[in-house]
């Protein structure tokens, strides 16, 4: 008798991304995210404490096209996870459990995602503006 080496259990590579799947790896991707972006957060504020000087170079980091491409990532991962979060809160409460709703809503997490960003950089541009 021969025995043949096959997988336990199937690899990732036999399935096909599907949204609701790629939504829950970039939910937890976005949790991290936001971890890491209130690092800076906490920078920012401690540099604010410092005193002048340290406020200036806070504020050269985070007004630099690097700064402002993580403060936009960071809001993304905001918004995201914000998003999704209600998404499965409404999950726990027993709404959106069949395919069509989980895709519909899922769409939704993805598009407010974008639409709440952006409208959150408008305003943000908006607000300078009229200083």
């Amino acid at each position: 008798m021969t025995s043949h080496e096959r997988p336990l259990s199937p690899h990732i590579q036999v399935y096909r991304p599907q949204l609701t799947s790629v939504l829950s790896i970039l939910h937890r991707l976005a949790g991290v995210a936001l971890a890491v972006g209130t690092l800076l957060l906490l920078y920012w504020l401690f540099a604010a404490a410092m005193g002048d000087a340290s406020y200036e170079r806070a504020q050269a980091l985070t007004g630099s096209w690097l700064g402002r491409l993580l403060l936009f990532g960071w809001s993304l991962a905001f918004f995201f996870h914000l998003l999704n979060g209600i998404r499965h809160l409404l999950w726990d409460a027993g709404w959106g459990f069949d395919l069509k709703t989980a895709y519909a809503s899922g769409w939704a997490v993805v598009i407010g995602t974008f639409v709440l960003t952006i409208v959150a950089w408008a305003c943000g541009y908006a607000a300078l503006g009229a200083l």
